[in-house]
């Protein structure tokens, strides 16, 4: 949704302005373009060792590391016919916490241990001078981990955490008990207690992954000023994280739009492309193509109106 088109856009713009940018994700797939880097980590989840690998790409000037493990590849489509958070709408699997746990720790080792070599005008590991963009409470825990694990050891001394929301609706809550999977010491568990009045996943006290990155992180960011607004003009419309937004304060940054993509001079699916010289010769028969395609009266007169957005209660 709008996370991957961010994910998908901001970075090469990043880029372009001439910051070395590295995105971490899992790999949900057998993505045909991202090879093996053969560097593996070993982590620790849960009182078990864990081992992950790194794939990689570099594309339009970003480096795109996916985290290689099977509880992410054993899920996607291609494998199992299976959806990335759980096995169909409104449910979710029940290990997603110690998936998302294995993200948040991958992640800040990638620009340690990865040696890239693919941009002209860098090479070598990012080392620890970085900032980290951590993306909806799936990962959330990454600034914790930085606190906790690495800078007490002297490590990411410097480094930065912003947390950007992008639905404010999604917050990881878990039951309380929960807290220990974590690998956190105690001084962690207020950023995560929380307390509402739903009985999902249990009743009573929760952890709240997205509390956590909120208030753990150096600054708060949302998808536009509008919605920055919203998410703290109330509790339903911050979904009960209102206060706690209003505590650390956010700024709202609004989406761009990758202009490479969504070119329709050279837009790959537009039967006829167009620029700004030829957009009113062109529009009347993309029209009429789309009206026929999905069995619409054919009328070039007829005013057609996309609309782009979430269908959900």
């Amino acid at each position: 949704g709008g996370l991957g088109d961010v994910l998908g856009g901001l970075p090469p713009a990043m880029a372009a302005n001439g910051h070395r940018v590295m995105t971490v994700s899992p790999r949900y797939d057998q993505y045909k373009d991202a090879w093996d880097t053969s560097v593996l980590v070993e982590l620790e989840v849960n009182g078990r060792t864990e081992s992950v690998r790194f794939f990689h790409c570099h594309k339009r000037g970003v480096d795109r590391v996916f985290v290689d493990h099977p509880v992410f590849l054993e899920r996607v489509w291609g494998k199992t016919g299976s959806k990335i958070y759980g096995p169909r709408a409104g449910e979710d699997y029940k290990d997603n916490q110690l998936r998302f746990i294995l993200l948040c720790q991958a992640a800040p080792e990638a620009p340690r241990v990865l040696n890239l070599n693919s941009n002209e005008y860098f090479s070598g590991p990012y080392g620890e001078d970085v900032v980290f963009i951590a993306n909806d409470w799936h990962s959330a825990l990454l600034p914790c981990y930085l606190k906790t694990i690495y800078k007490p050891k002297g490590i990411y001394k410097s480094a930065k955490v912003a947390f950007c929301i992008h639905n404010i609706a999604y917050q990881g809550r878990f039951p309380f008990s929960d807290f220990s999977l974590l690998d956190l010491p105690d001084q962690l568990k207020g950023s995560f207690d929380f307390l509402d009045g739903y009985n999902k996943p249990v009743k009573g006290r929760k952890i709240n992954w997205m509390k956590a990155g909120i208030l753990e992180s150096d600054k708060v960011v949302t998808v536009s000023p509008y919605y920055a607004q919203e998410l703290v003009s109330g509790e339903d419309k911050g979904v009960e994280l209102d206060n706690i937004i209003r505590t650390t304060g956010i700024s709202g940054i609004v989406n761009g739009m990758d202009v490479q993509e969504w070119n329709p001079a050279t837009d790959k699916y537009l039967d006829i492309k167009y620029d700004n010289t030829t957009v009113l010769d062109a529009k009347p028969l993309l029209k009429e193509a789309l009206q026929a395609e999905v069995g619409l009266p054919v009328d070039r007169n007829i005013p057609v109106i996309g609309f782009i957005g979430r269908l959900e209660e």
